[in-house]
């Protein structure tokens, strides 16, 4: 299989690019003159500032990043993180892109390989998400419990690339075209288009939808924190019928961190790369271990969100990250094969991607530099109760 060739590649690559770094590392204190913490190298670094672009605002499905900073992880490793809120019209994958973008990006597998299909020379270094979070959701007594159900339906799915598993699994599983055989509705942040149609969504009904795209660590939630006109209740799971993208097979990967090439190829960059990764990475060990900081970090980032909508998140997340059977950040080829199958057979990639999109050596670097817990093997999740309007 391709995939398995350039992964083969980029194992030798990363042995090689260790080697480099261990060679030319001093035993001494970290870059930024303070002791070492627990795990942390005893390297000296060349200070530098970097870049975050966030695949949407901010909030506990990036708290991992917030970590490392109030953990001084990137201090550890004498880096100056900045993080840039997505949002709105934000589209990482172009803001990531362009020559003088951030220097990391945040972005879904599909939507980068697309952006580099049309010239983008972003890299996938490490895949954080270990699954998709991606789930669409239509009423249980409206008897759509199949994705060919679709046909002559609303169906909401959000634009700039976050549609791509809602239309390319309607095609793949029921050979239906959007506009021709359904309806997409450019649906927006919040379920209120899937609550309108409570009662029926009428073909001409422009303000619900038969089926909404939600992710499990968000609008799902916003869904269950809302009070049932009907009931005086909050909304019950057993009301929907809940499609989730891997279960139908046709989920894609999500929230990679990626670089431009172009970037990693000046100066100590790749350096810089690997001392990032191995913080963030360190961040999101921290998050595992304590959501509840986590949760507070998201907080004081911001977040829109009330403390209980985001421990659900902070939960869902944690979810998606642990276990990663190989190390945090890992690729599984299994995964990255049903991605690239579906993204192709739905023609939003003309092919498989060459070997140049993906670089695993400074993950591999960036993990042989924490003595801690990569895997997560023992982790269970906690049971994290939905609270009214997420408070």
């Amino acid at each position: 299989m391709r995939v398995t060739r350039v992964f083969g590649v980029l194992v030798v690559a990363a042995s090689l690019f260790l080697a480099a770094c261990q060679s030319s590392a001093s035993e001494s204190p970290t870059g930024n003159g303070a002791e070492p913490s627990a795990g942390e190298s005893q390297i000296t670094y060349e200070p530098a500032s970097v870049r975050l672009q966030l695949q949407w605002t901010d909030q506990a499905q990036f708290a991992g990043y917030y970590a490392a900073v109030e953990q001084g992880y990137y201090d550890d490793v004498a880096l100056t993180v900045e993080i840039l809120p997505g949002g709105g019209t934000i589209v990482p994958q172009q803001v990531g892109s362009a020559p003088d973008g951030p220097e990391f990006t945040i972005a879904w597998m599909p939507k980068v390989l697309e952006a580099r299909e049309a010239g983008s020379d972003l890299v996938h270094l490490a895949q954080v998400f270990q699954r998709s979070a991606t789930l669409s959701v239509a009423w249980a007594d409206s008897g759509i419990t199949e994705v060919s159900d679709w046909a002559g339906k609303r169906i909401g799915a959000w634009p700039f690339g976050n549609e791509l598993e809602v239309l390319a699994s309607a095609q793949i599983l029921a050979d239906l075209t959007d506009g021709v055989d359904f309806s997409r509705v450019e649906q927006d942040f919040d379920m209120n288009e899937l609550i309108a149609a409570q009662d029926g969504c009428a073909a001409s009904d422009q303000d619900c939808v038969d089926v909404a795209e939600a992710m499990i660590y968000n609008e799902w939630a916003q869904l269950l924190e809302t009070t049932d006109p009907n009931t005086g209740e909050l909304f019950q799971p057993d009301q929907f019928f809940v499609f989730n993208y891997n279960d139908l097979g046709t989920a894609m990967l999500q929230d990679g961190l990626w670089a431009r090439q172009s970037w990693l190829e000046e100066g100590n960059n790749e350096e810089v790369a690997m001392r990032f990764l191995q913080a963030s990475f360190r961040g999101w060990m921290y998050c595992r271990d304590n959501p509840d900081d986590c949760v507070q970090y998201s907080v004081d980032r911001g977040s829109i969100w009330g403390r209980g909508h985001l421990a659900w998140m902070m939960n869902e997340i944690n979810k998606l990250v642990w276990p990663a059977s190989d190390g945090i950040g890992a690729l599984d080829l299994d995964v990255l094969g049903q991605t690239l199958d579906t993204a192709t057979a739905a023609g939003i990639l003309a092919g498989a991607p060459d070997d140049a999109a993906f670089n695993s050596a400074l993950r591999e670097a960036a993990l042989a530099g924490i003595d801690g817990d990569v895997i997560g093997s023992d982790w269970e999740a906690p049971v994290v109760e939905i609270s009214p309007r997420g408070e």
